[in-house]
């Protein structure tokens, strides 16, 4: 009996399968972002004080909070779309894959823990710039 192998591409070791729950997460959470980003947008056209009442309430720490989960979002599915592109137009994607998802790891980390200093010490106005 022929051995075969174990997994598919993006499927049946634990890195391959959780990157690629990731990605999906974050492309459907930045898709819907969008939607309701060009909706309140809009929604200038048909009332600018509706348009500036609804631009006020994205003033409180939750949104800040929820605007640092969207950059999260975004730089990983960035990322971790740059490693996808490798794996499948590169002769040694596959190969190196586990080892590129830590590199879009390690990326994220080095693009996000600045972020996350500066925009969380603007959300609760900490002043560690001594500014």
């Amino acid at each position: 009996m022929a051995k075969t192998s174990k997994g598919t591409l993006y499927r049946g070791q634990v890195h391959g399968q959780w990157s690629w729950v990731a990605h999906r997460i974050t492309g459907v959470a930045i898709f819907f972002f969008l939607l309701v980003h060009v909706l309140d947008t809009a929604l200038v056209r048909v009332s600018p004080e509706a348009y500036n009442a609804v631009m006020e309430t994205y003033k409180n720490p939750i949104m800040g909070l929820g605007e640092a989960g969207l950059v999260a979002a975004i730089v990983y599915h960035a990322f971790n779309g740059l490693r996808i592109i490798l794996v499948d137009f590169w002769s040694n994607g596959t190969k190196y894959q586990k080892q590129m998802l830590w590199g879009v790891l390690a990326l994220w980390l080095v693009v996000m823990v600045p972020f996350l200093v500066r925009h969380l010490s603007n959300i609760f106005h900490l002043n560690i710039f001594g500014g």
